[in-house]
């Protein structure tokens, strides 16, 4: 998919599944402001959503660009019978590593909700304030 089809989708279509678990990243200065540019121009996607696509994509064009690289094993046979041999590049790996990774998070039970924050630590009470005097 190119990112012309994913601005397409984005005005189109409803967001994937997602994975139990929650990734946060701080964002380089420029990347912020173009995820802002991109939220203000496709209101109803929120930043998350489109972090969440764009990264969909690079990583679908990473595997798309990563090398084939010949092993010595014949695997099969072109159209015109020439050998065509296993790929002991990165890919295979990868792919492999893809499978069992969304395996296992298909069977994780979904995620518990994370705690409130509070602005002090548990356990510490407020510190009392002196009441101040007017001057």
């Amino acid at each position: 998919m190119s990112f012309k089809k994913l601005l397409e989708s984005w005005r189109e279509s409803a967001a994937a599944p997602r994975a139990p678990q929650v990734y946060a990243v701080r964002l380089p200065v420029d990347d912020a402001a173009r995820l802002a540019a991109l939220a203000e121009m496709f209101p109803g996607r929120g930043p998350e959503q489109l972090i969440t696509e764009l990264l969909g994509m690079a990583l679908k064009e990473v595997a798309a660009v990563m090398p084939y690289v010949a092993g010595k094993r014949v695997i099969s046979t072109d159209e015109q019978g020439d050998p065509v041999y296993e790929d002991v590049g990165p890919t295979p790996r990868f792919m492999q590593l893809a499978r069992e990774h969304r395996l296992r998070l298909e069977t994780a039970s979904p995620p518990v909700a994370a705690p409130k924050r509070t602005s002090r630590p548990a356990g510490k009470a407020r510190a009392k304030s002196k009441p101040r005097r007017r001057a």
